[in-house]
């Protein structure tokens, strides 16, 4: 269903990372359905097929346009396919919205070199090649958006020893600041979204461990460390996104929002 301000209407937006995992509703679906609000026709992709699919049959349910392709995005062909596919089924890409992203723990020492790989094709290769297939169409357009999912982490070092995360994540913003300058005057932009503490599935999954398989310890703790009192929420992320998404962004370009309530701007004694 297009939203009241219809902020994207008539424009087609390609959302990697589009499924959940667990429980909820994940940055990527929240991302893909507030699109889709907005009258986006989307396409949700995702590594798992019955994710992306469930995201694009909530899209449909709400009276949205929304299709459904498996993709691995640290892989060309995939992102080939999917990108084709998208200008199949919709004629353009006009947003691309890259969510994908994998975490784990370790410093430069302990961290294996296998992971580290992984760590990169995933978080900042997938970012090269969701871009290499999907410019050119923008370029022919002469106008398009890229909002790339990011992590404070990629500018601030957090209580956990994230080195190869932080590092993917750094990736991201040079990569998303040199193609917002070398695009610019083609009417493309390229933006960065920093996530700061936010409540969401892949949270639960990926750091419950970190406080001992008590989640309801995590959020407090989490909670604690805002400078709101408070995490934020996936669909605060989503906003911003649909911000930098739409042409109401239109004199925004190669910038780094954080999403953190303002955690990145304080200091703790």
């Amino acid at each position: 269903m297009t939203g009241v301000a219809g902020r994207l209407a008539g424009k087609v937006a390609l959302v990697t990372g589009a499924g959940t995992r667990g429980e909820g509703v994940g940055n990527g679906k929240a991302c893909a359905i507030l699109y889709a609000r907005e009258g986006a026709r989307v396409l949700a992709a995702d590594i798992d097929p019955d994710a992306a699919e469930a995201t694009a049959a909530q899209i449909r349910s709400d009276g949205g346009d929304a299709v459904a392709v498996q993709a691995d995005v640290s892989r060309a062909d995939d992102c080939r396919a999917m990108v084709e596919a998208c200008v199949a089924r919709f004629g353009r890409i006009d947003v691309l919205h890259n969510n994908v992203g994998i975490t784990n723990s370790g410093g430069p020492v302990d961290y294996p070199e296998d992971k580290w790989d992984r760590m990169m094709n995933v978080n900042a290769k997938s970012v090269f090649l969701t871009a290499k297939f999907t410019l050119p169409h923008m370029e022919r357009q002469r106008g398009g958006s890229i909002v790339n999912i990011g992590s404070i982490n990629g500018v601030r070092t957090i209580p956990f020893p994230k080195f190869a995360y932080a590092a993917s994540k750094a990736a991201m913003i040079a990569m998303s600041r040199e193609i917002a300058i070398q695009y610019a005057p083609l009417g493309i932009r390229s933006n960065v979204v920093l996530v700061g503490l936010i409540r969401s599935p892949i949270v639960v999954q990926n750091n419950t461990a970190l406080y001992g398989g008590d989640v309801d310890a995590m959020w407090a703790t989490r909670d604690r460390m805002s400078p709101t009192g408070r995490q934020g929420e996936v669909w605060d992320i989503a906003q911003a996104s649909l911000f930098l998404a739409c042409d109401e962004s239109r004199y925004v370009n190669g910038a780094v929002l954080p999403v953190d309530g303002g955690l990145t701007n304080m200091v703790r004694f």
